[in-house]
């Protein structure tokens, strides 16, 4: 993006008559014209001028002060998620800025449309290490869709509009505009704020080729064992009705991703489990079996596809996706359906026959058996005295209904709740699919609350992972999200132990983890919470952190090496997944 493009966007505004405001102020109209309403954020130095300017908007900006900026911008996450819009976050430079970083390579991968608005020095002072200089421009170029440094006010306008346009269209991601503080702080005639809607050699919504359209439609007609997998580009594209209609049309078996949990409700009769290395039995040993692979909306990750040379070789490729980058990345396509899925199913699903595919989807339920007798059975309902995490899931589907907003860290814990916990409504799992983010959880529960504060939002971490991120029980206290905390305590760093117990004879280096009287850490903080560690109290807990009218912990104490089954073991075929 040039400076040139910026200035012709400037340009393009100048028949109005001008009033003069600071370069801070254009940023917070910027906000408001694009329908902002809440942003996450951490003062400092470099951008104290947009908070002086903030100070008086707080009637029309709510700005919820975190405890760390790496809090500040998962819970921007957490707020895209859940609200479907862009997620806001300020920070200050140097150290403010660089605290964002993980959070933008997590936004990246994940596809989080998230505008960051970080302070720098004085344009006079770049290039001469000054205090709290950091060239974060060539440090978030990897992580960003985009970003843009900005030294002179009369850019700030076009630059915010081309920062949200980019973050929210095609494959959505986080853009970062840096502004020097002699902008923020500098007077100009401000024309107004026009929204962008354009940018050159960007092509957020590709035209869709038909005769790729009715060539992916004629292997599906004539397919015996068609097989669905689906990601978060469904949720992404607001694709989700569009994507039902296909499949209810077809017959077809789904799969999902782990981000494209919640895309389809989970007790949908298509549904068939999640793919991946601790998906479902069924998806991944099918993957195998069928004659025609349909992928919406996914990237065929290592985590889905295990062996690239033994994955899906006997079958046809269809890939339906917004981003070219994605198609032929690491499966080779039969058919490539490049396009915006909430245009391209519905022109799939009118040249589609309805076939019966009853006796290939009763393979699949078959292998379902098999995958309830060896390990769900004893997850959900252990015989021993030892709680399992499973358990604790299956009870908080059954208090919840499987309408509550679940986010989650990294770790064990994850991938038991991604297998176990049940979805109704689209947009309603939250967590770091790509880049694996311990730490995420906490902030990005908040983050959700706020997208959607009707909701009951349940932040589901180990005790590992609340460690990283538990300072962000601050925010909590000072600004009253009401997210309901529960920590599966195992006390150990679970599946790198795991890892190590299977693949490193068991020699377990530094994952035995010690932790605080977490509740008392709440209770320090204003919040109201419990431990448990035994099952005669588990739905009593749950009951009680649920309804509570407010934030509140709950610390189960559940198996110390439990593993978490199955399992698709790094370097093998996902037709050669574990039960145990």
């Amino acid at each position: 993006m040039s400076t040139l493009e910026i200035t012709e966007n400037k340009a393009a505004t100048a028949q109005q008559t001008p009033t003069q405001i600071s370069g801070s102020k254009a940023v917070l109209e910027a906000l408001l014209s694009e329908g902002v309403d809440t942003v996450f954020g951490y003062p400092g130095g470099a951008i104290m001028p947009i908070y002086d300017a903030l100070y008086d908007y707080t009637d029309r900006l709510k700005h919820i002060l975190v405890r760390h900026e790496q809090g500040g911008i998962h819970a921007a996450q957490g707020y895209a998620r859940t609200s479907g819009r862009t997620g806001v976050v300020f920070a200050t430079s140097g150290p403010g800025a660089t605290n964002l970083v993980t959070g933008l390579a997590d936004a990246m991968i994940d596809s989080n449309p998230i505008v960051c608005v970080t302070g720098q020095v004085f344009a006079s002072l770049l290039g001469t290490d000054a205090f709290q200089e950091t060239d974060v421009i060539n440090i978030t170029a990897p992580v960003t869709k985009w970003n843009y440094q900005v030294t002179d006010a009369t850019e700030i306008p076009a630059a915010l509009a081309k920062a949200f346009y980019i973050a929210s269209t095609g494959r959505p991601g986080p853009v970062l505009i840096d502004i020097t503080k002699n902008a923020q702080m500098q007077l100009f005639d401000y024309f107004g704020y026009e929204k962008c809607n354009h940018v050159r050699s960007y092509r957020p919504a590709p035209q869709v080729r038909k005769e790729y359209v009715e060539q992916a439609a004629e292997l599906i007609n004539n397919a015996k064992k068609p097989f669905v997998l689906f990601g978060q580009g469904i949720i992404l594209g607001k694709a989700e009705e569009e994507f039902k209609a296909f499949i209810e049309k077809t017959g077809i078996p789904s799969a999902s991703t782990v981000m494209g949990l919640s895309a389809l409700p989970t007790d949908h009769k298509l549904h068939v489990g999640m793919l991946g290395m601790h998906g479902n039995y069924a998806p991944n040993v099918m993957t195998n079996e069928c004659d025609v692979l349909i992928a919406i909306g996914m990237r065929f990750d290592d985590r889905v596809t295990g062996r690239l040379d033994k994955y899906a070789k006997q079958a046809k490729v269809i890939h339906l996706d917004i981003d070219p980058a994605e198609i032929d990345k690491n499966v080779q396509t039969t058919v490539p359906v490049w396009g915006d899925c909430k245009e391209t199913l519905p022109m799939l699903t009118e040249l589609v026959t309805a076939v019966d595919h009853s006796a290939w989807l009763a393979q699949f339920r078959e292998l379902e058996k098999e995958e309830i007798k060896e390990v769900i059975q004893n997850e959900l309902h252990p015989q021993t005295d030892i709680m399992t995490m499973g358990e604790v899931i299956n009870v908080l589907n059954e208090l919840t209904g499987g309408d509550a907003i679940i986010t989650t860290d990294v770790g064990q814990h994850q991938m038991v709740t991604c297998r176990y916990a049940k979805f109704n409504n689209s947009k309603s799992n939250v967590t770091s699919g790509g880049l694996g983010t311990m730490g995420f959880g906490l902030p990005a529960a908040i983050g959700a609350w706020y997208g959607a504060p009707e909701k009951t939002v349940v932040a589901i971490i180990g005790d590992g992972g609340i460690q990283m991120t538990i300072q962000e029980l601050g925010t909590i206290m000072q600004f009253g999200a009401k997210v309901k905390i529960m920590i599966l305590n195992n006390e150990f760093l679970g599946m790198v132990r795991q890892w190590q117990q299977l693949f490193h004879d068991r020699r377990y280096s530094f994952v035995n983890i010690t932790s605080p009287d977490f509740v008392a850490v709440a209770k320090g903080y204003y919040i109201d919470g419990q431990k448990i560690s035994e099952r005669k109290d588990l739905r009593n807990a749950l009951k009680t952190m649920i309804d509570h009218d407010g934030a509140y912990l709950l610390e189960v104490m559940v198996g110390k090496e439990n593993n978490v089954f199955p399992m698709v073991a790094q370097g093998t075929s996902v037709s050669e997944i574990r039960l145990k």
